[in-house]
């Protein structure tokens, strides 16, 4: 283990961290794929920030037209259907 300074390691952290945007407009399939986000990221133990995009705008400017999504660091990762939790956990690896 090695010392770091309480601000290199805030940083650290936070330039680590993923963010996630998980696109949907509430139906049951986008509260599934939230659920599979949430379940991946607390099993591997990853630093993320997950947020839910309901605003049908701020979804089209994704240009994903089916929902669900997920969009990891600004990238859209998954679109139209709901992932498996394997595909989850390889894609914030």
């Amino acid at each position: 283990m090695f010392f770091c300074p309480p601000s290199s390691y805030f940083a650290y952290k936070l330039l680590n961290m993923k963010n996630i945007k998980i696109l949907g407009t509430g139906c049951p399939k986008c509260k599934q794929t939230e659920a599979i986000v949430r379940q991946a990221v607390e099993e591997l133990g990853a630093d993320a920030q997950i947020e839910k995009v309901e605003d049908i705008m701020q979804i089209m400017m994704y240009n994903v037209v089916s929902t669900p999504a997920v969009v990891v660091d600004g990238e859209v990762r998954i679109k139209g259907r709901i992932p498996s939790l394997g595909e989850v956990k390889a894609i914030l690896n």
